[in-house]
C-alpha cells in the first residue's frame, strides 16, 4: 500500500489554492449522478460545510433533492431536509453550473451491454459535459466502477481536449465507491476509501478532499490500481458465492442441507469467511464487475477462466430455483403450468428497495415463460417496471391470508426481516425458500422446501 507524500510546493499555485479551499471547506463540490452513490456522498460533503451542487438528467430526482424529499435508504431524511432548506445542497439539470465547482465527482451508472461488455457511455457523457466547462484549478474524481485503465485511457484524453494539462492545470483521480445499501454498520463515512491519482499532486489533492468526510483514505499508486481494487473486491465475492452455490447444487443431489453445512463451517474461528447460497446474485456490483475484468483481460491475451466459471455457476443458481419449484409442485401432484406462484421479495437483498440485477426478476420471468401465474409482494418495492429480466409491469399485492392460502406455491426470493414467516408458512400450501428465511419457523415445517 502506498504511503502518501505531500508534493505540492509554493510554485504549484493552482494546486495549493485548491487544497486550501478544500481544507477550509470553501470549495464548491459538484456531484454528477444523484443515485445510490451520489446522493449519500453529496449529503456527507454538505454535512461538514461544503456547498454541494448535485447534477442529474432526471428532473424528478432534482426536484426531490431541492425539496428535501429523500429517496435513498442510506440517507437520513432529516439530514437531506436540513441541507436543502439551508441551501447547502442544491440540485440541477443545468450542467453549466459545473463552472462554479472546484471539485467534480462522477457517480454515474456503469452497466453492461446486452453482450455483457462494459458500457461506460454514462462516464464518457459526464466527462464531455465537464470538458465544456473545465477550468484551471479543478479536481475531477471518478467513483463509478469500471475496468482498469478507464481513467487514464478514456477520461483523461477527453478532459485534455480542453487544452489544459493534468497535474498542472486540473487534477484527476479515481476513488471507487464502496456503497452497501442497507448496511447499518458501515456507511460512506466509516468505510475505508481507496484513491489513486494520475499524478502525485492529483493524489494529494484527492486524498485531502476525501479525508474531510471519510475516516480512512487509502492511497494507491495509480487510478488503474484503484480501479482494479474495486473490481477485485466484488469479483472475490462473486467467486465465493459461486462456490457455495455450486455446493448447494451438490447438496441437493446428496440430500444434505446446504444451510446447515455452511453455518457449521462458519463456526471455525479462522481460515473461512461465510458466504450464503441463493437464487443468483444481484445488485450494482457482483453481477457486473467481474465482467469488466474479464473484458479488459482479453486485451492482454489473458482469459479469466475462474471468474467466467463463477459467473456461469451463479446464473445456473437461478435455473436451479425453477427446477426446485417444479419438483416441489410435482410432489403436490401439480404442474408449474397455470400454477399460482406468490413471490415474496424482489429486491436483490433483504430490507432494501433496490432491484438492480435482482435474481428475483430473472426467476419470475423464467416461471412466467413456463406458464406459471405470477404475483409478488415486497414491502420495499411497490412496483416493478420492465427491466432487468422483467418484461411486464407488476404491482406488489397485499399479503393477505387469502393470497397465501390460494397460492399453489409461495416462493421466497428475498428474505425481508419484516415478514412474519411463521404466519406465512401456516397459511401457505407450499413454501419454497431460497434464502433460509424460514430458519426459525417452528410449526408446519413439512410445507417448507429449501434450496
Amino acid at each position: 500500500m502506498l504511503e502518501l507524500k505531500e508534493v505540492i510546493t509554493e510554485e504549484d499555485v493552482l494546486a495549493k489554492n485548491l487544497k486550501e479551499k478544500i481544507l477550509n471547506r470553501t470549495a464548491v463540490v459538484g456531484v454528477i449522478g444523484l443515485g445510490y452513490v451520489g446522493l449519500p456522498l453529496a449529503v456527507e460533503k454538505g454535512k461538514v460545510g461544503f456547498k454541494v451542487i448535485g447534477f442529474d438528467l432526471d428532473a424528478k430526482k432534482v426536484a426531490r433533492v431541492n425539496a428535501g424529499d429523500n429517496y435513498i435508504g442510506d440517507v437520513k431524511d432529516v439530514e437531506l431536509q436540513e441541507l436543502a432548506q439551508k441551501g447547502i445542497l442544491t440540485a440541477t439539470t443545468d450542467f453549466d453550473q459545473l463552472k462554479e465547482c472546484d471539485v467534480v465527482v462522477i457517480c454515474v451508472p456503469t452497466p453492461l451491454t446486452v453482450t455483457r461488455d462494459p458500457d461506460i457511455s454514462y462516464m464518457e457523457s459526464a466527462a464531455k459535459d465537464i470538458v465544456k466547462r473545465l477550468r484551471p484549478g479543478q479536481l475531477i474524481t471518478l467513483e463509478s466502477t469500471t475496468y482498469p485503465g478507464t481513467t487514464q485511457e478514456v477520461i483523461l484524453p477527453l478532459l485534455e481536449e480542453s487544452g489544459l494539462k493534468v497535474g498542472k492545470d486540473f487534477f484527476l483521480a479515481f476513488s471507487p465507491e464502496r456503497v452497501d445499501p442497507g448496511n447499518k454498520r458501515f456507511s460512506t463515512k466509516n468505510t475505508s476509501k481507496v484513491c489513486g491519482g494520475v499524478t502525485p499532486i492529483c493524489l494529494e489533492i484527492a486524498y485531502t478532499f476525501y479525508s474531510q468526510t471519510i475516516i480512512n483514505v487509502v492511497p494507491v499508486s495509480s487510478p488503474a490500481a484503484a480501479e482494479l481494487t474495486k473490481v477485485f473486491e466484488n469479483t472475490y465475492r462473486a467467486v465465493n458465492i459461486a462456490m457455495v452455490n455450486e455446493l448447494m447444487l451438490l447438496c441437493d443431489r446428496m440430500g444434505l442441507d446446504i444451510w446447515e453445512v455452511v453455518e457449521a463451517a462458519g463456526t471455525k474461528p479462522f481460515g473461512i469467511q461465510t458466504f450464503w447460497p441463493g437464487p443468483g446474485v444481484g445488485g450494482h456490483c457482483i453481477p457486473i464487475d467481474p465482467f469488466y475484468l474479464t473484458w479488459k483481460a482479453r486485451e492482454y491475451d489473458f482469459h479469466t477462466r475462474f471468474i467466467e466459471l463463477a459467473g456461469e455457476v451463479n446464473i445456473e443458481a437461478s435455473y436451479h430455483v425453477i427446477d426446485k419449484v417444479v419438483r416441489a409442485l410435482n410432489n403436490e401432484n401439480k404442474s408449474l403450468k397455470d400454477a399460482k406462484v406468490l413471490v415474496l421479495g424482489v429486491a436483490y437483498k433483504n430490507d432494501i428497495d433496490d432491484v438492480r440485477e435482482s435474481p428475483a426478476l430473472k426467476v419470475m420471468e423464467l416461471l412466467r415463460r413456463n406458464g406459471a401465474d405470477i404475483v409478488y409482494h415486497d414491502p420495499f418495492v411497490p412496483a416493478i417496471e420492465p427491466h432487468g429480466g422483467s418484461t411486464v409491469h407488476m404491482d406488489s399485492i397485499e399479503l393477505t391470508d387469502e393470497a397465501l392460502s390460494t397460492a399453489d406455491c409461495v416462493l421466497i426470493l428475498t428474505g425481508h426481516s419484516a415478514l412474519d414467516y411463521e404466519h406465512i408458512v401456516e397459511k401457505a400450501q407450499l413454501v419454497v425458500d431460497t434464502r433460509n428465511a424460514t430458519k426459525n419457523v417452528k410449526n408446519n415445517r413439512e410445507k417448507i422446501v429449501k434450496i
